[in-house]
């Protein structure tokens, strides 16, 4: 998850009070919060009495006397990299007084009261979910009030997350975002004031191992289902046509089971698919299209004067990665912090062992950059428990003193409709080798950018690579 202060506001006091500089907090671009320096104060304070000042990264000194635009601009940079850090940190992060803090800023920075609604949860399929929650519940609360309402056991619920998405004009799903523990939901999608904007939920998992278990309930059955009869339907899941006929012949059979079993095998089940974006692989700005899943990353992209082709990037193989943000001045316009910016630019840079001594960085330029680097850790943290022997079953955590509201009426989910016929006009995918010596690569140094090392995410899973795997 990114974190950026990327602007600060001059405020006025409460009650005609003396004016303040604001610092607005942004998640993936988009606004969050809007932070004094004392309450940013506050939550270091909280966190040195409970994690000890050696844990905690620098954090920007008091001034005596009013700061310069100079040291304000000083101060936001000190503060992103702290928000960053502490982000980033495996204890804090997900500390439980980091993220009731920005739940609490997010609520106050929306001017949204505290009171019960109803919140509108798609599933993949588009099937609606209505549910009760309060404007202040976390995702944790509204991920269980969608399993209550759709009578999916609690050991099942860690394996499917909210997903934040906008609705395309053809109905397609753009994935913005997870919804994380330090949100709001309601607040988030209604912040955006746009009908656009959904929340969904998709299972959380990559490997299609883990289907067993929720293939065991049937409600984790019918959810599985529906979301890979859309996918299929969405063009998410490569099918040919003989596959798409005997996975028609399932659905009529309704042997769902059999249909999973079958989609199993297909090429870029379980993938999530980006928009289409530009990449430096195998040539500058070659257009191409991202899906992740199966532990990689893959690209379609079409070569001049071929057909279309898909190359391959296993995640064993990505020694780090890191996402950059850069804001285009206008020709011709000076520097000023926060005038004159045009459209925020992201890419996703990662660098690869392309051979046994050969690493090189290949970088992606989308808008879902943060998106894809989130499906990447993501899929590590999945391979690091699989190899350490844990599962990712698990009951859901309970607060104390927390309630579990469930609905008076449950919820099926709807059986899709049947599969449409593959669109005649789809053309078949040519594989790239394995070691991607199909398509010569040009070989491009570290990406320019003065991001940190902290801002790099190193690949544990990448220590693990032997000969084998080259």
């Amino acid at each position: 998850m990114h974190f950026s202060i990327p602007e600060t506001e001059s405020r006025s006091g409460d009650s005609g009070g003396s004016a303040y500089v604001a610092y607005n907090i942004h998640v993936n671009g988009v606004l969050h919060c809007r932070v004094r320096y004392s309450q940013l104060l506050g939550l270091h304070e909280q966190l040195r009495k409970e994690y000890g000042a050696n844990v905690l990264p620098a954090f920007p000194p008091k001034k005596l006397f009013s700061l310069t635009p100079a040291e304000v601009e000083q101060r936001r940079e000190q503060l992103e990299k702290y928000m960053q850090a502490v982000r980033q940190d495996p204890l804090l992060g997900s500390s439980e007084t980091f993220n009731s803090f920005l739940r609490r800023a997010q609520q106050e920075t929306q001017q949204v009261p505290t009171e019960e609604v109803s919140l509108e949860v798609l599933l993949s399929n588009g099937q609606k979910v209505l549910i009760n929650v309060l404007t202040s519940d976390q995702t944790e609360d509204v991920l269980e009030a969608v399993a209550a309402k759709l009578d999916l056991p609690d050991d099942l619920i860690g394996y499917f997350s909210l997903f934040l998405v906008r609705e395309k004009e053809d109905g397609a799903f753009s994935f913005v975002r997870k919804l994380q523990e330090f949100e709001l939901p309601y607040v988030s999608v209604t912040s955006l004031r746009s009908q656009e904007y959904k929340i969904v939920l998709r299972k959380s998992y990559w490997d299609s191992a883990y289907d067993d278990d929720v293939m065991e309930n049937r409600v984790g059955l019918n959810l599985l289902y529906a979301q890979t009869v859309s996918d299929i339907e969405r063009g998410w899941i490569l099918v040919t046509k003989e596959q798409h006929r005997q996975l028609k012949s399932l659905q009529e059979k309704v042997s769902k089971k059999e249909f999973l079993r079958l989609a199993q095998t297909l090429r870029h089940y379980g993938y999530l698919r980006f928009d289409a974006c530009v990449a430096d692989f195998p040539e500058k700005d070659c257009p191409v299209v991202v899906s992740a899943g199966n532990s990689e990353l893959s690209l379609q992209l079409r070569l001049p004067g071929q057909q279309l082709r898909e190359g391959s990037f296993r995640v064993t193989r990505m020694r780090c990665w890191r996402v950059t943000s850069s804001v285009p001045l206008p020709s011709g316009s000076t520097s000023s912090p926060g005038r004159g910016r045009g459209e925020v630019r992201l890419e996703l840079a990662f660098e690869y062992l392309m051979s046994k001594d050969r690493l090189q960085w290949v970088t992606i330029t989308s808008p879902q950059a943060i998106m894809m680097s989130i499906c990447l850790q993501s899929m590590v943290d999945e391979l690091m428990v699989k190899k350490s022997g844990g599962s990712i079953r698990k009951m859901l955590r309970r607060r104390v003193g927390g309630t579990l509201r469930r609905s008076d009426s449950q919820q099926a989910v709807k059986s899709p409709p049947l599969l449409e016929s593959p669109d005649a006009t789809q053309e078949s995918m040519v594989k790239l080798s394995s070691k991607l010596s199909a398509v010569s690569l040009r070989g491009i140094g570290s990406p320019s950018t003065d991001a940190s090392a902290s801002d790099v995410h190193g690949n544990f899973a990448f220590e693990g690579i032997g000969d084998e795997d080259l």
